[in-house]
């Protein structure tokens, strides 16, 4: 039997779930993006006119990360401990990974999954001059820790 979604009144109205009865605990996830480039824009990366395209990236991926409530309706608004962004160069394009962590009600598994989407947009923005046929896939949360549904961890 699916599980019932918990953003959902009886009435089927979308609904912000009360966390209040719920114990502050340590909550972490990470979430993964890839943005497929191909091997000429890549090795165009550094003389980009725009700047650091991985560096913008990975600051408006952590910026984002804090604004997940006014971009997500249903998310409560959390005070993050942690977010950390990461950008590696691969041979086919950027590999994207995203590290969340608070104290809170609820988990930031949205925030870690914002973090890595803006970020590979970002990624897209900065390079799309040189290709706009750069792809962003494979967005997925990796790994959650924290609260009542316990660990997760994506099998590979």
């Amino acid at each position: 039997m699916p599980k019932k979604l918990s953003h959902y009144d009886r009435a089927g109205r979308a609904r912000m779930v009360d966390v209040s009865g719920k114990p502050a605990t340590r909550r972490e996830a990470e979430a993964s993006a890839f943005v497929a480039i191909n091997p000429e824009v890549l090795a165009a990366l550094p003389q980009n006119p725009k700047g650091d395209p991985l560096e913008v990236a990975r600051i408006a991926g952590i910026m984002a990360a804090k604004r997940t409530a006014e971009l997500i309706p249903m998310c409560h608004p959390l005070p993050l401990a942690l977010v950390d962004v990461d950008l590696r160069l691969c041979e086919n394009g950027v590999a994207i990974t995203s590290k969340v962590a608070t104290t809170a009600e609820t988990g930031v598994e949205m925030e870690a999954l914002v973090a890595v989407s803006v970020s590979a947009l970002t990624v897209y923005d900065m390079c799309k001059g040189a290709d706009k046929g750069i792809e962003i896939r494979e967005i997925v949360l990796e790994r959650k820790s924290g609260g009542k549904s316990g660990e997760y961890r994506r099998a590979k």
